[in-house]
């Protein structure tokens, strides 16, 4: 199967002007008639608004399949109460492409305390409401509807993550894998450029979608009957235990969740991985190895593809995402972190970052406690310290300003390994950028030991990891971070009365907070406040030398 080959040819619109069509893809039927088209080739659908940058996944998919001379026009964050929206540009020729967007849309609504989010970054003016919840199937459900007989191409971050059986922290529940639920015929995961362009190809030559069996990067639903000649064939897939297999909350099924996360995670390299299978009820769902990924020159061609980098002028508020981007290069794919409660290895794998300029680097310790180090997983203290000394070598002035990040609720930390951090950073004065609250996120290895008590890449499946599942003590555990925060004292108080550790309320050295209805200092009135679940508590930085972030006990707290 040959590959479409990227290329940097802008997009080909006959019988306009070239300044205009390289501005913005059409949002309506009036703006794909002035470009001359009387019908789209291509409707993607995403749960964002329409912000032409690279940076929004499903724009870039679109510029990209308008390159190759495809006409693609953007239905962004449509009316999915009534199927009008989703006919707004007639039946296009080869599919529905679908994504909720950046960010899964349950992500997007609800906080770590599953309260309602009040700001949507991706919406104009930041208004929330303006996209379902499980974006992906609502939004495909629709497009059936509009169209029965048009493929729909599942893609973003929401349909990637929930390819398979998968543990839902906002229903408290294992959900089927999304295909089965999302009336799509095929779902593109990780980097979605090599396979869209696949699709893109041999729809055009007239293919159907059903004979697209064998693209990287994507999965397919195919009956029981499919499912077991593929198992006896001479390549069988791995098969992962079946959804029926997983879906319970009893041990036996919490194990086989386990089992399930660490087979998904030793074959999500594009290297290494092999096709995976897993039954549900009656169908099975088929997951091709994974995309490879793309060399620099075809990264750079995506960079040089023809966006207006502005949001569309129909909207007359700011969209914050892309006040954060606007400005931005991107340097490299993937994140080489690792970290266990993020689902982007699984999504996208790891890259290195060959080189690093500037003078600001965000360093993510996340811990300190040995156990929580080994489960997220991270490196000591000393380690990161070393790291960051070895990073300051490479700016002029011989200075960087590391920007530590830590985080709260991870599995294997109770209210105590969270005092400790709390007294590293006090006797260290580390007040951190910001606390990140764990959130279970679909298809992560954290979430895994989350919902199973187990650490699925563990040789020893009979060794408990503690999950924090209080809301109100995960709400302790971040406000211990914040030690500095006079609005958190009362819950930092209440954190170290049920630690029994009420040694460290008082006005010693090494206490984290003075007792309740203590005076106000003068400095403490000039410490900034937090603003609830997701505040980024901007600080003095720290400079070269990291002095601190080398590698000891907390000192023991007096009275």
């Amino acid at each position: 199967m040959t590959l479409v080959k990227i290329s940097q040819r802008p997009d080909h619109v006959p019988g306009t002007d070239s300044t205009v069509a390289a501005s913005f893809l059409p949002t309506t039927m009036a703006e794909a008639i002035q470009r001359g088209w009387s019908a789209l080739d291509v409707v993607m659908v995403t749960g964002d608004a329409y912000v032409d940058h690279p940076a929004f996944g499903p724009v870039l998919i679109a510029r990209l399949l308008a390159s190759q001379g495809l006409r693609v026009a953007i239905l962004a964050q449509p009316d999915w109460r009534s199927v009008t929206d989703f006919r707004r540009f007639g039946r296009p020729r080869l599919f529905f492409g679908v994504s909720a967007g950046n960010i899964d849309s349950m992500l997007n609504r609800l906080t770590a305390q599953k309260q309602g989010q009040k700001v949507d970054p991706y919406s104009p003016g930041g208004r929330p409401g303006l996209r379902p919840d499980r974006a992906t199937l609502v939004y495909a459900n629709r497009c059936r509807e509009a169209f029965a007989d048009v493929p729909i191409v599942l893609g973003g971050m929401e349909a990637s993550q929930r390819r398979i059986a998968h543990y839902d922290y906002f229903s408290d529940a294992v959900r089927r894998p999304i295909l089965v639920d999302a009336k799509a015929d095929l779902l593109v995961f990780g980097r979605g450029e090599r396979p869209i362009l696949e699709i893109s190809e041999h729809l055009s030559r007239g293919e159907s979608i059903e004979q697209l069996h064998n693209i990287r990067g994507t999965a397919r639903l195919i009956s029981l009957e499919d499912a077991t000649q593929l198992a006896h064939s001479d390549a069988p897939p791995v098969e992962l235990p079946s959804y029926e297999a997983v879906m319970g909350s009893d041990e036996p099924s919490r194990l086989r969740f386990a089992d399930m996360s660490r087979i998904h995670h030793q074959h999500a390299s594009p290297q290494h991985g092999m096709p995976l299978l897993q039954r549900v009820g009656s169908r099975a769902v088929y997951f091709n190895p994974p995309a490879l990924p793309l060399d620099r020159t075809q990264l750079d061609a995506l960079s040089q593809l023809p966006f207006s980098r502005r949001a569309h002028p129909s909207y007359h508020e700011p969209i914050a995402a892309y006040e954060e981007v606007k400005h931005t290069l991107q340097l490299l794919r993937g994140c080489f972190g690792g970290c266990s409660f993020c689902s982007a290895p699984d999504h996208e794998s790891c890259m290195l970052a060959l080189y690093h300029s500037g003078s600001q680097l965000l360093v993510a310790p996340e811990h300190v406690p040995p156990e929580v180090l080994r489960l997220l997983p991270r490196p000591g203290s000393l380690e990161v310290g070393r790291f960051a000394s070895g990073l300051s070598c490479t700016q002029p002035s011989g200075e960087l300003t590391i920007v530590p990040s830590y985080i709260s609720g991870q599995p294997g930390a109770t209210i105590h390994e969270m005092i400790e951090l709390a007294l590293y950073l006090k006797a260290r004065n580390l007040r951190p950028l910001s606390v990140d609250d764990f959130i279970p996120t679909p298809m992560s290895l954290a979430t895994a030991m989350y919902h199973t008590g187990r650490d699925p890449l563990s040789n020893d499946p009979s060794r408990e990891v503690f999950t924090e599942r209080s809301l109100r003590d995960k709400k302790l555990q971040r406000a211990l971070l914040l030690y500095w925060d006079r609005s958190q004292h009362d819950l930092i108080r209440e954190a170290l009365r049920k630690a029994h550790r009420t040694d460290l309320i008082g006005y010693g050295a090494g206490c984290l907070v003075p007792p309740a209805h203590a005076p106000r200092s003068p400095r403490e009135l000039r410490v900034p406040h937090s603003r609830g679940p997701r505040t980024s508590v901007h600080s003095r930085p720290l400079t070269k030398p990291p002095r601190a972030l080398p590698s000891s006990k907390p000192p023991q707290p007096t009275t």
